[in-house]
């Protein structure tokens, strides 16, 4: 498998954290400490949600598949992160390339749908409560778990299938910590204009207006509540925040790098770490410090181990 530029690249070298040892030592430390806390945190979370019955609820199921994902999202490039701070020799093969950005995306797409999805069940249980229950039932729950996993496959695959066949046969430096679309194929020996902007509105511009819907919804709910019931407002503000909140910590790094993907963000390694490593672990300290039935489950939980032992 030659090209006429050279010999075809069976591996990629990652320079995204090239510099000083001890730094490096640093962010190993403080990255596996992050990823640790973000797999037990998370994990955390889904047992809570499955074994204390008065968190079975519409709300709680999507947060656990929330968690699901964040975990999901964050092993795919964190532990291949971690390892190479220590290594000398920083690279990632072709085929290992290609798989973490199929699951990132993959991953990522199923996540951006799920965030939707929990904010459309915000607006039934705020501005429908009487037919809160009947309307987001067991069953549409089930296929909105589907389609946001289905979706994510879609999303993934539809970039993916274009980028996989592409000859990459000269350079092979990454400037970034893991393998990315915009940056891998930036690498191909041929011509790739319309797929750098297939790339922009598949990811970039796709994240972009599923952010501005999803403010839009939320000022909606807002602006609803305060119509029918001003004194419910605060209540409503408060339940709605963290939403907020984890939505803008999603899509935030997604549209700077994305939106723009083959300028200076696409090779930011500080939006890097912030999308992959900090974003997971943030989402589940939001939801347990800010909801106080969920700390009352984590502390029953706890308090039924320990007995137990």
């Amino acid at each position: 498998m030659d090209y006429k530029n050279g010999s075809a690249v069976t591996e990629f070298i990652l320079v995204g954290f090239s510099g000083d040892w001890q730094l490096q030592t640093f962010f190993f430390v403080t990255f596996t400490l992050i990823y640790g806390a973000t797999v037990v945190g998370n994990i955390l979370i889904i047992v809570t949600v499955t074994a204390n019955s008065a968190l079975h609820s519409p709300m709680y199921f999507l947060l656990g598949n929330l968690s699901f994902l964040d975990m999901c999202l964050s092993t795919v490039t964190t532990p291949k992160m971690i390892t190479d701070l220590l290594a000398a020799h920083k690279s990632i093969s072709y085929q290992g390339c290609m798989a973490q950005m199929f699951f990132m995306h993959f991953f990522g797409g199923a996540e951006m749908t799920l965030l939707i999805v929990m904010a459309f069940d915000r607006y039934v249980a705020i501005c429908k409560p009487l037919h809160y229950r009947i309307i987001m039932n067991h069953r549409l729950l089930s296929r909105f778990i589907i389609l946001s996993w289905t979706i994510g496959f879609i999303h993934t695959m539809s970039q993916m299938a274009l980028t996989v066949n592409l000859p990459f046969c000269g350079h092979n430096i990454i400037n970034n910590i893991f393998c990315d679309l915009p940056l891998v194929i930036k690498l191909a020996c041929i011509e790739t204009y319309t797929l750098e902007l297939f790339v922009i509105a598949d990811s970039g511009l796709l994240s972009f207006i599923s952010f501005i819907l999803l403010l839009a919804s939320y000022t909606v709910i807002l602006l609803i509540v305060k119509h029918k019931s001003p004194g419910s407002l605060s209540k409503a503000l408060s339940t709605l925040s963290a939403h907020i909140i984890v939505v803008t910590l999603f899509f935030g790094p997604c549209i700077f790098i994305y939106a723009w993907p083959f300028g200076s963000f696409a090779s930011n390694t500080t939006l890097a770490v912030f999308y992959t490593v900090i974003t997971p672990l943030l989402n589940p300290i939001i939801y347990t410090l800010r909801n106080q039935e969920m700390k009352k489950a984590m502390r029953k939980l706890w308090i039924q181990q320990v007995s137990c032992t």
